[in-house]
């Protein structure tokens, strides 16, 4: 059974902790945050990862991309502009059909 990873700062964390969350990655730096996101994109026991929205957008570019194209683990911005739409699009990648339509 996969897990779940968070990636965000300690306040946007707390909730995850609340509900038993274990793999929890706290950043206050870009080289944490890069540091978090790269570690958990070659973890084998996480398939989903939740990151905050505006941490998302602070990943350089080819960083992001790899996220974007993520499936195994695929990562769901929390936040922000991100919600449905980004979760909607991420599902049609990972399994090729749109189950909204």
């Amino acid at each position: 059974m996969k897990k779940m990873a968070v990636i965000g700062d300690p306040e946007f964390n707390v909730g995850f902790r609340l509900v038993g969350i274990r793999d929890i990655y706290d950043v206050s730096s870009q080289e944490e945050l890069e540091k978090a996101v790269r570690e958990t994109l070659t973890r084998k026991d996480v398939g989903v990862v939740v990151i905050r929205y505006d941490l998302l957008k602070k990943l350089p570019y080819a960083l992001q991309r790899e996220v974007d194209e993520s499936v195994d683990p695929t990562f769901v911005a929390v936040g922000g502009e991100g919600g449905i739409e980004e979760i909607r699009e991420k599902i049609r990648r990972a399994i090729g059909v749109d189950l909204w339509k």
